[in-house]
């Protein structure tokens, strides 16, 4: 499903919550009371809520716990429960399928794509100005490196977003299956996720018309991958140990238009 504000609140880690949606509610419910009882101080605001006046205080005083803070930015950028045929839900998933294939999402929440031969950096620039948010660029001028685009602004957000779309933190190996929000979207969606996801990891190898996608992740991903991928095209997509192999008609059939400057 498409990130909502309790998925992305429980991305943050708290001291004082185990769960912390639940210090959100409490900030929410501080606010409410705060507003019906403007002349009450934190002693009796904390009372009447069962909260220690010390919480309490910061909250009065224009404090904003993080996972709040999240929250809005989110709900300012439009990233909270998009309309799942709009143009930001199918943004959000195209740039998921970015970061699946050919990215991550940092321990610290922040996504980047590298660029390759056939996924540029103008195109993933675009993916991430689709989500409302400029792209930086870095390793440019590295021999060993590769040209990697990440968000100018709102960066830990937004991966936090796509956290909780289904996209690990960290290491992608153990991804189990392909996350759900693909499958929830639109044929259309789908498609494009389809597309963007083979051009990233596709490989043609030397003497053959097929297409091949090697990836070490569980079985079960590839399983569901290529399940994916089969209901977007009429020709043949086999998966075994390792990876998938796309037939010469059925890559023709994902071809994607691609910027590569």
């Amino acid at each position: 499903m498409q990130p909502t504000a309790q998925a992305l609140a429980r991305t943050y880690s708290d001291r004082e919550y185990p769960d912390p949606w639940e210090k959100v509610l409490d900030y929410r419910r501080v606010q409410e009371y705060a507003a019906e009882h403007p002349k009450h101080g934190r002693t009796r605001v904390g009372n009447a809520l069962d909260l220690p006046p010390s919480r309490v205080r910061g909250w009065l005083d224009d404090g904003m716990p993080d996972p709040v803070r999240g929250i809005q930015t989110a709900i300012d950028h439009g990233w909270l429960d998009p309309d799942p045929d709009g143009d930001m839900a199918t943004a959000l998933v195209e740039l998921l399928a970015h970061v699946l294939a050919g990215g991550s999402v940092s321990d610290v929440f922040v996504p980047a794509v590298s660029s390759g031969r056939r996924i540029g950096p103008a195109m993933i620039s675009e993916a991430f100005e689709a989500v409302g948010v400029d792209a930086q660029t870095r390793h440019v001028d590295s021999d060993s490196r590769a040209t990697e685009l990440y968000p100018a602004t709102d960066a830990s957000v937004l991966g936090r977003c796509l956290v909780a779309m289904g996209a690990p933190k960290g290491s992608k190996t153990g991804l189990s299956a392909v996350p759900a929000v693909v499958w929830d979207s639109p044929d259309v969606t789908r498609r494009r996720f389809v597309e963007i996801y083979v051009a990233h990891r596709g490989a043609h190898l030397e003497g053959k018309a097929t297409t091949r996608i090697q990836e070490e992740r569980p079985e079960s991903y590839l399983e569901d991958l290529h399940r994916l991928i089969t209901e977007c095209v009429t020709d043949e997509v086999s998966v075994g140990p390792g990876g998938l192999t796309i037939s010469a008609d059925a890559a023709r059939e994902l071809q994607v238009s691609q910027q590569t400057e």
